[in-house]
């Protein structure tokens, strides 16, 4: 589940229409399975599906719609009896997906299931590598959650100020921010970014832009949507 704060003069039917109309259009979804209620912004998913993967790719539909100020992700995993595997054997098709990501370093990640559940722990250098990682096991057959616990540990050391040119270039880079409406503190290895952005998806690539930069161990997200 995510939360943010928002101001938006969107009216709340409007959304939950858009959100409905965002869940028809992914492929990976049956809208039927899915209810949708939204107040003041916040929405709130219900019902149930029979992957993990419908479940994150509902609350990523969702996050696309411009004036969602949070998801409340309440989707439960029924899964299939024909999907239905062992903690044993998920743990191993886990383990052998991460090694078949060559951008993941498996000799630094621990994986453990527990009902289906899967969580990861370790250490890598990038942000990127933590995403893959979590992105390689939950599309597999069985899954009913991942929990990532993987920490980001960076091998570059940027002095604060350097770190935080970086990160305002790679933002007035972007065709997907507006630069200007966002604001970056660095302390230390972490980054913290303040501001009021027009969509969830805007204040998501802000992230991913702070989290490019080397010697990035931790990103404060406090940004919020608002108005355009």
């Amino acid at each position: 589940m995510a939360t943010a704060t928002a101001t938006t003069t969107t009216s709340d039917e409007e959304i939950q229409r858009e959100v409905l109309e965002e869940l028809k259009w992914d492929a990976r979804i049956q809208p039927n399975e899915i209810g949708v209620a939204v107040k003041d912004g916040v929405v709130v998913l219900t019902g149930w599906v029979d992957s993990y993967l419908k479940k994150w790719a509902a609350e990523r539909a969702a996050h696309k719609v411009r004036a969602v100020a949070a998801v409340a992700n309440e989707i439960e995993v029924r899964l299939p009896t024909s999907a239905e595997r062992t903690d044993a054997d998920i743990a191993a098709a886990a383990t052998r997906a991460l090694e078949w990501d060559a951008g993941v370093p498996i000799e630094n990640l621990e994986v453990t299931v527990s009902g289906g559940w899967v969580t990861l722990r370790g250490q890598v250098e990038w942000q990127f590598q933590k995403y893959d990682a979590e992105r390689a096991v939950r599309r597999l057959s069985g899954v009913r959650g991942v929990s990532n616990l993987i920490t980001v540990t960076p091998r570059v050391k940027p002095s604060p100020r350097e770190l935080k040119k970086r990160i305002e270039e790679a933002l007035v880079r972007s065709a997907e921010t507006d630069a200007e409406r966002i604001m970056t503190e660095v302390r230390g290895d972490t980054v913290i970014l303040k501001g009021t952005v027009r969509s969830w998806a805007e204040r998501r690539e802000a992230e991913r832009v702070a989290w490019s930069a080397p010697g990035v161990a931790t990103v404060d997200n406090q940004i919020t949507i608002g108005p355009s």
